[in-house]
């Protein structure tokens, strides 16, 4: 009896062994690239973009000279100097003393002082209210 168990388990393993030998190689690879193409992204630059968040501090430049990214800097703009996200990303900047909050483009890097997360313009600066004393602790939150 355990030997007739035996057989009909080896037989059926050699039964699944001869569906998987069906597919050749190349008819594997492009049945998952066709699966992996169908399937849905989970994680888009863009929603990664949404769920960026820093805290730190932020300070404000009003020194006109070229940006980093060519722009001629303007201090009446609505910009900021950031070390790493890319030029063009809409960021809101918070001030979390006064909760006042301005949305700023990315143009320029920096900054370049230990612990500070952001320059941001003379016109930013005013609208967070920091104008007067030059640094306050902020959120970042990349809106775009």
């Amino acid at each position: 009896m355990t030997a007739g168990a035996l057989a009909a388990c080896a037989q059926s393993s050699v039964a699944n062994r001869s569906d998987l030998n069906a597919t050749t190689p190349q008819t594997s690879l492009e049945d998952n690239r066709t699966r992996l193409a169908a399937r849905p992204k989970k994680h888009s630059p863009l929603a990664a973009k949404r769920q960026f968040a820093s805290y730190g501090i932020a300070s404000f430049y009003s020194e006109e000279q070229k940006t980093a990214n060519g722009e001629n800097f303007n201090p009446k703009a609505l910009t900021a100097a950031h070390p790493t996200l890319p030029f063009g990303t809409r960021v809101r900047v918070t001030n979390l003393a006064t909760g006042r909050s301005v949305t700023v483009r990315v143009n320029d890097r920096g900054p370049f002082v230990s612990g500070r997360v952001v320059d941001v313009s003379h016109s930013a600066a005013e609208t967070l209210g920091i104008v007067e004393k030059g640094i306050t602790k902020v959120k970042l939150d990349v809106v775009h």
